[in-house]
């Protein structure tokens, strides 16, 4: 019998939460679902990426992995030369 699985939060290890989520929110043009502060030392953030079934989470306390640890995470795009002009401006602008 075949089971429904799906994966739907991938824990992101970050320095600094708040620039995380500027970076995330305002410039890659994730939602911010959730930001909740739980207990001390702990805060759960759940960002996802439009229309995507899968969020990432982030915050303080949420995970063990050292900063800069979680690698191969890919996103998946339709158009992948709209994306790239998306992050060219709003990501990495170059002076003109």
């Amino acid at each position: 019998m075949m089971m429904k699985m799906q994966l739907e939060l991938v824990a992101v290890p970050v320095a600094d939460v708040d620039v995380a989520i500027d970076f995330y929110v305002n410039k890659v043009g994730f939602n911010l679902d959730h930001d909740i502060p739980v207990s001390d030392g702990v805060r759960f953030v759940q960002l996802t990426p439009p229309e995507s079934a899968c969020s990432i989470v982030l915050g303080t306390g949420v995970t063990e992995m050292p900063v800069g640890s979680q690698k191969g995470l890919q996103v998946v795009v339709d158009d992948v030369e709209a994306v790239r002009t998306h992050l060219s401006v709003r990501v990495f602008p170059y002076p003109k």
